[in-house]
């Protein structure tokens, strides 16, 4: 029907998959580059932005050349990018350090410091919480992990850094930047900054309240666009290096919580999807404003129209997955201070047909029974955030014996990546005022059928398999842009939906894991003061 494609970029953690989409959602084919993770004392988790455009454009040219497509049939390009994190530029917008991801913590005390006051509440001034939850929707993370400590992080340890920033941009603003020369951010990329007022969702603005108790200089933040707004057309140096006519369209395009949001098909208020990538989330489009502070859990600006999100996120999913396949039973990349190469939503599925890779993992974790033989992982390698904010939480497996396998340990992980996921699932229940029976699962950890199962037999929950789950957020992209190009609304998504299968919770596994849940939550109840102690230096 659509001879033209949209170019939908998915810039995950682990790297950039670049994909040609058609506006009805029918992919002609994709490519992926890794990108390098550098990992640095005192928790620090960095990336070069250097690094995610290299990984763009050799992506684009790859699947342009795989797909045989012109550069003349590509409509548009449109970012989903993940969030949280921060690149300080200059104003020929060049980077002045690496980017500061989402699992950096050496922001910390920074941010504790700044959200004090004379009157505390939960760690905060009482005021100025007051004033983000009423305005924002949330307040600051006190982990560290979001870029209203990213900035402190900077403005204070880096100063030389701070003064020569004319702006500080999240991924998605960075790939804008670098694309159309404007210095922007839409409403889900500004989020975590905690400085925008978002009472009205298609009036999202600035405000100075917010600004002063940010600590960082206001001219230090960028416009505000629209998701659906289109930037422009692309600047000559980025067309040459792309190999597309300089007179393509970018659309502004959203962060992947978004981007997933839209991609998964669960558009309708109160329609919940899991993702499961790198790190994991369950959210839902709602028509409200509201914040559950205590358990992490809060509707936000995204990229539908007159809707928040509804969204709760945890830290590590398939990444949990990764560092096993990669660090412990593979060692496929060495270990090293400086760097180390991060797998995730992406690689998932990549690399599920390599003899080494996910689907062997998947093989063996199929071998085990329900239950891993009693054997309980904890997915906890950055802290966790729903339904606790805790940085000092840490992964483990418990119960090991002499009788446990390789396969009772992958099983283990797939296992406590549901359990956790149930952890969270009472609280999005609460906050939707209503019980959910089944989710969507998106991104690349939706690929496994195993895992897919495990989910519906530990959460009780149908699970709606997409027919390629780990493409939700190219998906979205291309969603979104052809909503700003006219071609289509949102509305129309659910109808272009695609769906692999659907699994049911079998009654024969349920009271295992009913049983490994509650020594899940007295696991945390028990070690929590320890982890505090082994971890707050």
């Amino acid at each position: 029907m659509f001879a033209q494609h949209i170019l939908a970029v998915d810039l995950g953690t682990s790297g950039c998959k670049t994909a040609l989409v058609t506006p009805d959602g029918r992919i002609a084919g994709w490519a992926f580059t890794s990108v390098p993770l550098h990992i640095l004392p005192g928790n620090g988790v960095e990336q070069d932005p250097v690094d995610w455009w290299n990984a763009f454009v050799r992506s684009t040219r790859t699947v342009l050349t795989k797909t045989g497509l012109f550069p003349s049939a590509v409509a548009a390009i449109c970012c989903s990018c993940a969030g949280e994190a921060t690149v300080a530029v200059d104003r020929e917008g060049r980077a002045l350090r690496n980017a500061i991801l989402y699992a950096d913590t050496r922001g910390m005390q920074h941010i504790r410091r700044q959200v004090r006051g004379i009157v505390n509440a939960f760690g905060y001034d009482a005021l100025k919480l007051v004033r983000w939850i009423r305005l924002t929707g949330g307040a600051p993370s006190l982990t560290g992990k979001d870029p209203a400590a990213h900035m402190l992080l900077v403005r204070d340890d880096f100063p030389e850094v701070y003064a020569a920033t004319y702006k500080f941009l999240n991924v998605l603003d960075y790939m804008n930047l670098r694309l159309t020369g404007r210095f922007v951010a839409t409403p889900d990329s500004i989020l975590t900054s905690w400085v925008t007022n978002n009472r009205h969702p298609d009036r999202i603005c600035y405000d100075r309240g917010l600004l002063a108790a940010s600590g960082i200089d206001p001219d230090k933040f960028p416009e505000l666009v629209a998701c659906t707004e289109v930037l422009g057309e692309l600047l000559p140096q980025a067309a040459l290096e792309l190999g597309l006519p300089p007179s393509t369209p970018v659309v502004a395009g959203a962060v992947d919580t978004s981007a997933a949001a839209i991609g998964s098909g669960a558009v309708a208020d109160f329609e919940p999807h899991l993702y499961v990538g790198t790190s994991s989330w369950i959210a839902a489009h709602v028509p409200f404003k509201k914040t559950d502070l205590l358990a992490q859990v809060a509707s936000v600006p995204c990229a539908a129209p007159a809707r928040y999100l509804m969204i709760a996120m945890q830290s590590l999913a398939g990444g949990a997955l990764a560092f096993l396949k990669d660090q412990l039973l593979f060692d496929e990349a060495p270990i090293s201070q400086a760097g180390v190469r991060s797998s995730g939503q992406d690689e998932v599925s990549r690399a599920a047909q390599t003899p080494t890779g996910y689907g062997l993992l998947d093989q063996m974790a199929a071998r085990a029974p329900a239950g891993s033989r009693g054997l309980l992982f904890t997915p906890w390698f950055t802290g966790e955030r729903t339904p606790v904010a805790d940085s000092y939480l840490r992964a483990g497996l418990l119960n090991l014996s002499l009788r446990h396998s390789r396969q009772d340990v992958v099983r283990a992980l797939l296992e406590g990546v549901a359990l956790n996921t149930r952890w969270m699932l009472q609280p999005v229940e609460r906050f939707l005022g209503r019980r959910l029976e089944e989710l969507t699962i998106a991104g690349g950890g939706g690929a496994s059928d195993l895992w897919c199962q495990i989910f519906a037999d530990s959460l009780g929950l149908r699970i709606r398999q997409l027919q390629e789950p780990m493409q939700s957020n190219a998906l979205g992209a291309a969603y979104i842009a052809a909503v700003g190009l006219g071609l289509m609304t949102f509305d129309k998504v659910p109808s272009l939906t695609r769906w692999k299968a659907v699994y049911a919770p079998q009654a024969a596994h349920r009271e295992v894991y009913d049983r490994m849940f509650n020594a899940f939550l007295e696991i945390h109840r028990r070690l929590r003061p320890l982890y505090r102690k082994l971890n707050e230096n």
